[in-house]
């Protein structure tokens, strides 16, 4: 079996999985550095800009709990380029809508059809031989990055010479010519176990509630991408105000400065496959812990708010990395199933932090944003220091 997987996930291919994720993530990201340019156009509040952060959180949380788990009972591979193409058809059509309701309401769509990357992580654990497969996790995880912030520099970049309708014709494109690659790059997969949609839905709930671990890993996850989103739902409407008064082009610059994450998520990838995922979680926490410190102190110093752009996001991926390394070795038959359940602790985590964070800048400012943001750093390193010496029993199969 170790054969028959090696033969299939060559570097070629884990690189073309890895660009394939970073190409269908960035969907949710593009909005964030040009929520001041939408508020404009649309003429609404900061508060109802911000909702929409949120919204596409939420579809993609629906997404995560109804559509992936499709993973696990169709052929991922067909599965993975229909998603594609839905969701360039959501962003292209979005691209057109001058109704704020109408807007907001596809929104939501864009993030539902956004889950492909996490169909194609778990097919990339199943090819990867089981001595590499944190190296693997880390790979791929290196396109999730890779999208997440480079997406944010591309929009601002793009905005300002097409406008922000013109990015999202620009992912529109970019997603039909990826689903092109992925049908002739992915492999035919072997033969699987099957379930029944109903058990695969709540499967999850069930291997939640049985194991601590997972319990464990989907509050680090929850809390970490918290934290995370809190920063980056702000981030925008305090950049283009005083005393910065940065374009949408700037503002998209400081994804580039959250590349420290990449490296994070490949040292983890390699601390997993050494067993240590208790030290990185742990380091990890640290770094959330203390980069909303900074980013208060920072408030008009930009080179400090850099530096707390790269501990969040270096903090944030680390512990992410380290718990998809753990989660997949809980359910090897099942692994579209696991990461659905997590992905959806992952992103409420992430929705309650946008939303919270679009409340309290309204009415605070960077100060309320960096409050709400400690708040989840908190909630992160206090469980990482707890637990750290917590028996990880579901792992003993790696």
């Amino acid at each position: 079996m170790s054969q028959h997987r090696e033969q299939h996930l060559s570097s070629t291919l884990v690189a073309v999985m890895a660009v394939s994720i970073g190409v269908i993530v960035a969907n949710l990201y593009y909005l964030q550095p040009l929520l001041h340019q939408v508020r404009g156009d649309f003429h609404v509040s900061t508060a109802s800009t911000s909702l929409l952060i949120t919204l596409i959180q939420v579809g993609y949380v629906v997404g995560l709990f109804f559509l992936l788990p499709l993973g696990d009972l169709f052929v991922r591979r067909r599965l993975i380029i229909a998603i594609f193409l839905v969701a360039a058809l959501a962003i292209f059509g979005a691209s057109f809508i001058h109704s704020f309701a109408l807007f907001a309401m596809i929104t939501v769509v864009i993030g539902l059809s956004s889950v492909a990357g996490q169909v194609i992580i778990p097919l990339g654990a199943d090819l990867a031989p089981d001595a590499e497969r944190g190296r693997v996790l880390g790979r791929l995880m290196t396109g999730l990055l890779g999208g997440v912030l480079l997406s944010r520099t591309l929009s601002g970049s793009v905005s300002e010479i097409i406008g922000w309708r013109g990015v999202y014709r620009v992912s529109a494109v970019l997603l039909v010519v990826m689903a092109i690659v992925l049908h002739f790059a992915l492999p035919e997969e072997r033969p699987r176990d099957r379930f029944e949609y109903r058990h695969l839905v709540t499967g999850g709930l069930t291997m939640m509630r049985e194991s601590a671990e997972l319990r464990r890993r989907g509050w680090f996850g929850a809390t970490a991408f918290g934290a995370f989103s809190v920063l980056w739902s702000t981030l925008a409407f305090h950049l283009s105000s005083a005393p910065f008064h940065y374009s949408s082009g700037v503002i998209g610059l400081f994804g580039l400065f959250g590349l420290a994450g990449i490296t994070a998520a490949n040292v983890t990838g390699r601390l997993a496959d050494q067993g240590r995922t208790s030290l990185a979680t742990t380091w990890a926490a640290v770094l959330i812990a203390g980069a909303f410190a900074v980013l208060y102190l920072g408030r008009h110093d930009v080179w400090l708010i850099v530096a707390g752009v790269v501990l969040l996001d270096a903090g944030s991926q680390g512990i992410h990395v380290s718990n998809q390394s753990i989660i997949y070795a809980i359910a090897p038959a099942q692994r579209s199933t696991i990461n659905s359940i997590y992905m959806v602790c992952f992103f409420t985590g992430a929705s309650v932090g946008s939303l919270l964070a679009g409340y309290a800048y309204a009415h605070d400012g960077w100060t309320g944003t960096c409050v709400v943001g400690t708040l989840f750093g908190l909630a992160t390193i206090a469980p990482a220091i707890m637990w750290r010496d917590s028996p990880a029993r579901e792992t003993a199969a790696r």
